[in-house]
């Protein structure tokens, strides 16, 4: 495992894979997730690549795939729901198509008709007529030409009755639902019966047989129901066993949408992938971990190995000018510190990582201006449940976003807290209110025993002061965080207000002082040892003359005047702007000889600011052309004359150990040296010198939301307890204890939703900003690339957030 403090080492290589095996090797490689791969034919389309229609046919897979996985969601395969019954009653429609026995009797009785038959029954009889039927089913709007049809062919010699259908069924030959019509045709005679059966057989009607007696037609009906009953219970049966088929392939379903995946993953690789003149063998170029080339090796034997290839695949690693990517490996610590800084920007290949200090410096100042013992308790307790149940899929695979974020951000969150708690103990507040943990340095009783208070004034004043001079008062420091007297005093909050913006000015400086320090590493590893000279030391003196002096001047006060003397204290505020404007003040100085060490720094700050302008473009100047224009180069023992191709070769080698080549942290991407363009880096230099200058004042003064923030979380939580909690708590009726329970709870919601979400999540956004513009653009670029190597892992996460 690499260095946390600086991303890996990365390389170059080549991978010779054989055609028989290239799938496996592939395949190998992307279950460890070793390598990142570069397209090679870059100027080939997507559709004139060599594996598209393998593409093709795992995408049509995968559609497929993806649509039965959804079904398979959206339908209950449970047994209960299940609509079809072996024991339900037969639906109406059923007995409606059977021909319901009850007109029976009106075809054998001849009831009255809308339109009268030119015979009746008796008069048929008695010719000799024997009376026939035909049954069937029509569509609705063929009913009017089919009875016109029949009255017409059969001179009347038909009777026709039918029914619409209540519900409507299926058309065999179209698939509509269609309400379809009943009709039951009695004829006289064997002409007519033939005329009728070609009627029916023009209009497309569906005909049934149709008894003559009523024994017939009852066995009939008894036969149909039986078929019916018999053909739910296949049906039933049928539906069970698929249910069953659906149940085992919904457990595999997800197995094999992955494996679809893997292979189009696979393909798609290979397609990036090109060919060498034989068409035997497949070149990859991959960006690799030097740490990891073994096990590439590995991955590659394994797969020839699964392939049963004849001839191996290797791997070659090769020289390169491009910019490597950037890999930092981390764990489900380090990730989300880690996520914050790329956030910023993906740093440069081999920078200074600012991830390692941001796990103790992000939290930290979050948790300056969110110091409250008991809201940063409750973040901890939340954030640790978290912490103990990460492994719990219900809470790991959710849509919600919101959710996603706080999961995802757990020890982040648990960090803030437990930050919170040590912050919280500090400002001594726990709800607004304060701990009297270790007893209070101050005494009342001492103001009596010294005749200071008088009895009259305790009755007739409601407040009254503590002086620290007289003895027995103030007896020495509270021994952790500030005095839970001050929780009682009436200038708590400007006594709170000096403390924390002296307070935010000390923690700011220091944290832009480590910021322009980790500078310093990136310099000595890309062997620029020109910029600690001429960048780090002009910008380490602006920095320390002034602003240094000003956590010097503050803390010099802290440690000089005491209570006896403190009248005489002048204002740093006062002093550190007639040191800008060099004005003398002999009155009120805080040690002897002050206006003469002011004066020096000052010089001292004017002066670093021409050296950080124009020493390194002077010097890169120098370099190309003044350095170089010696007739002869002496390296070792050995004399080069100027313009050789030696010389050339000695020069830019002597260049690389002493770190004198001028390009930014990477090189440049077609391995050619770069023009040297002395407008252009005096210009960077020029905006980078005016940036820093004036950002050194800005973002000290940037670094007061500390406690602008920590003041307003204070006053909320004040406000908040004396305005809901404190109304219960003052009650000392009977409605008191009735009015703390509600109290409570308003109280509880509150403290959650405004102290807790709201402030936490501006004091989180305002630690982000912090460590982005104030600490990290003193060493860090971030102009770099992450790092992507082909791994299943991705595909096999998004097939479990799919499922």
């Amino acid at each position: 495992m690499g260095s946390v403090f600086r991303s890996e080492e990365m390389c170059l290589a080549q991978l010779f894979l054989q055609a028989a095996s290239a799938y496996d090797c592939v395949s190998e490689l992307g279950e460890d997730g070793l390598v990142e791969f570069r397209d090679l034919n870059p100027n080939v389309t997507t559709f004139q690549r060599k594996f598209v229609s393998e593409m093709r046919r795992c995408e049509e897979m995968e559609k497929t795939l993806g649509y039965l996985l959804q079904e398979i969601k959206k339908a209950d395969i449970s047994l209960m729901d299940c609509d079809v019954n072996p024991v339900a009653p037969l639906p109406k429609h059923v007995l409606k198509i059977q021909l319901d026995l009850s007109h029976q009797a009106q075809f054998e009785e001849f009831p009255s008709l809308d339109k009268e038959p030119l015979m009746d029954y008796t008069n048929m009889q008695r010719l000799g007529a024997k009376l026939g039927f035909i049954a069937g089913i029509i569509h609705p709007w063929k009913v009017g030409p089919f009875e016109r049809m029949l009255w017409r062919v059969c001179k009347g010699y038909t009777i026709l009755t039918y029914e619409e259908l209540d519900i409507p069924l299926e058309d065999p030959e179209s698939g509509e639902d269609v309400k379809w019509v009943v009709f039951l045709v009695s004829y006289w005679g064997e002409q007519i019966g033939q005329k009728v059966k070609k009627i029916c057989d023009c209009y497309h009607c569906h005909v049934y047989p149709y008894p003559n007696t009523n024994q017939e037609r009852k066995d009939i009906v008894a036969g149909l129901n039986t078929r019916i009953q018999d053909l739910h219970t296949v049906l039933y049966r049928t539906e069970e066993y698929l249910q069953q088929v659906l149940s085992k392939a919904s457990e595999s379903i997800h197995t094999w949408l992955i494996q679809v995946r893997k292979m189009k993953a696979i393909y798609h690789i290979l397609n990036l992938c090109s060919f060498d003149v034989t068409n035997k063998c497949l070149i990859a170029e991959v960006w690799c971990p030097v740490a990891d080339l073994p096990k590439v090796r590995q991955a590659l034997e394994e797969g020839s190995r699964k392939s049963m290839a004849t001839v191996p695949s290797f791997v070659n690693r090769i020289p390169t000018t491009d910019t490597p990517p950037t890999l930092l490996r981390t764990n489900k610590f380090t990730s989300g510190f880690q996520n914050i800084v790329d956030a910023y920007g993906v740093g440069n290949y081999q920078e200074v990582n600012p991830g390692p200090y941001t796990i103790v410096t992000f939290p930290f100042l979050f948790a300056v201006m969110f110091g409250d013992f008991g809201h940063g308790l409750i973040m901890s307790v939340f954030a640790l449940w978290m912490v103990l149940s990460e492994n719990n899929p219900k809470l790991k695979r959710t849509r919600n976003e919101i959710w996603n974020t706080f999961f995802d951000g757990r020890y982040i969150i648990l960090m803030m807290g437990l930050f919170s708690l040590y912050t919280g103990l500090i400002y001594n507040d726990c709800f607004s209110k304060s701990l009297n943990i270790f007893g209070s340095g101050w005494s009342v009783k001492s103001m009596y025993n010294s005749n200071v208070w008088k009895n009259a004034d305790v009755r007739h004043n409601q407040y009254l002061t503590l002086d620290p001079n007289v003895t027995g008062v103030f007896r020495g420091p509270y021994p952790f965080g500030i005095d839970p007297i001050w929780n009682l005093a009436t200038n708590r909050l400007s006594f709170l207000n000096s403390f924390k913006m002296k307070m935010s000015v000390i923690v700011g400086i220091t944290h832009m002082t480590f910021g322009v320090i980790l500078g310093v590493f990136n310099h000595l590893h890309f062997k620029k040892q020109f910029n600690i000279y001429l960048v780090f030391i002009p910008e380490m003196l602006f920095m320390m003359c002034l602003f240094g002096y000003l956590v010097f001047m503050i803390i010099y006060k802290w440690l000089a005047y005491s209570a006896a003397n403190s009248e005489l204290a002048p204002s740093i505020l006062i002093h550190f702007i007639n040191m800008f404007v060099m004005q003398r003040n002999e009155d009120a100085q805080l040690y002897p000889g002050q206006n003469g060490v002011q004066i020096f720094l000052v010089v001292i700050s004017i002066l670093s600011v021409p050296v950080l302008l124009f020493g390194k473009p002077g010097y890169l100047y120098w370099k190309h052309h003044g350095g170089r224009n010696f007739g002869t180069y002496r390296k070792g023992y050995t004399l080069v004359r100027r313009g050789s191709e030696e010389e050339v070769s000695l020069l830019r080698t002597h260049e690389m150990e002493q770190g004198d080549i001028h390009s930014n942290h990477t090189s440049q991407a077609d391995g050619a040296e770069q023009e040297f363009d002395f407008g252009d880096i005096f210009m960077h230099q020029a905006i980078h010198t005016i940036e820093y200058c004036l950002g050194c004042v800005s973002n000290t003064a940037s670094y007061l939301r500390l406690w602008a923030l920590s003041l307003a979380h204070a006053q909320l939580s004040e406000v908040l307890w004396g305005m809901v909690l404190h109304m219960g708590l003052r009650m000392d009726n009977d409605y008191g204890s009735l009015l703390l329970f509600p109290a409570f709870g308003f109280f509880a919601v509150l403290t959650v939703a405004i102290l807790l979400v709201m402030e936490g999540l501006s004091a989180f956004l305002h630690a982000l900003r912090l460590h982005w513009v104030e600490f990290q653009n003193k060493f860090y670029t971030g102009t770099g690339y992450k790092f992507s190597p082909f791994s299943f892992e991705l595909l096999i996460r998004h097939s479990d957030d799919f499922a």
